[in-house]
């Protein structure tokens, strides 16, 4: 098994976190963040560096503290190299041995992460680190207790036409079946509750209907208005066949799931116990 080297990588573990095997580095001895930044990578080698600096930019000094897991999703390029030269402590990488899918990899990412609150980002850094702060104070800001999602909404798409066309289409027909009320449920930036997020039932391409599965399990979740940039390097890992035709038989699943859970999220009225001898 390879593993991550530097003379700044915190120390290294091993777990089993999917079933095609991983490389992990990850910090001891550490009190848990209070947030979490995840971001899935794919053969992203120019674009992982300049994005974990713009994060560390956008939330040193931060209250509570944050850290940043990268899961490398099974890169074939230069990705781990980079990975390597950017070591410190509060960077966590998780590399899978072959390519699993970003679903995947976001899974793996919150399963290793410490804080209570995770903050996602696409690793072609498209999307802007320096909106994670302004999510964080929203969040604060509502002092709603059922509010555990934030996603982010791109108005201003910086992408090619059929990636806008197809994810128009996918976002209309997601939101008219499953009734989620999100505009931009493709949007890799969210801030959301780790502990909700891992009661969510997990399958592959999940990751395209988190604002559903949150409402599902009877979170609250909110959009708001986030930077959307060109693409600096490399190559989108997404098309029309499988960004809109693949998730079709996604959304009847999650449509069943849906209609299975019906009310399963009763309202407590009263809990009676008994200590002791009667």
């Amino acid at each position: 098994m390879s593993r991550l080297r530097s003379h700044e990588a915190p120390r290294l573990v091993e777990a089993p976190i999917d079933p095609a095997g991983a490389d992990i580095a990850s910090p001891a001895g550490q009190r848990a963040p209070a947030l979490s930044v995840v971001v899935p990578v794919h053969d992203e080698q120019d674009n992982i560096g300049p994005l974990i600096e713009e994060i560390r930019a956008a939330l040193d000094g931060m209250t509570g503290g944050y850290e940043i897991v990268v899961v490398d999703d099974g890169s074939r390029d230069g990705t781990a190299e980079e990975l390597r030269k950017l070591a410190r402590p509060g960077l966590v990488v998780v590399r899978h041995r072959t390519n699993c899918g970003q679903s995947a990899a976001l899974f793996s990412g919150v399963r290793m992460a410490r804080g209570a609150w995770i903050a996602t980002l696409d690793g072609d850094g498209q999307n802007d680190p320096a909106d994670i702060p302004r999510l964080w104070r929203f969040l604060g800001e509502t002092g709603d207790p059922d509010l555990k999602m934030v996603a982010g909404h791109r108005k201003r798409r910086r992408d090619t036409w059929i990636k806008r066309a197809s994810s128009r289409v996918a976002n209309r027909v997601r939101g008219w079946l499953l009734g989620d009320r999100t505009p931009d449920t493709g949007c890799g930036l969210k801030l959301f509750e780790r502990d909700a997020f891992l009661r969510m039932p997990h399958f592959d391409h999940f990751h395209r209907f988190l604002p559903a599965l949150m409402q599902q399990q009877g979170g609250r979740v909110t959009s708001v208005e986030v930077t959307h940039r060109e693409r600096r390097s490399g190559r989108s890992h997404y098309g029309l066949n499988n960004r809109l035709w693949v998730g079709i038989v996604d959304l009847v699943g999650v449509l069943w799931l849906k209609r299975r859970s019906g009310r399963w999220h009763p309202s407590v009225v009263e809990i009676a116990e008994t200590r002791g001898d009667e």
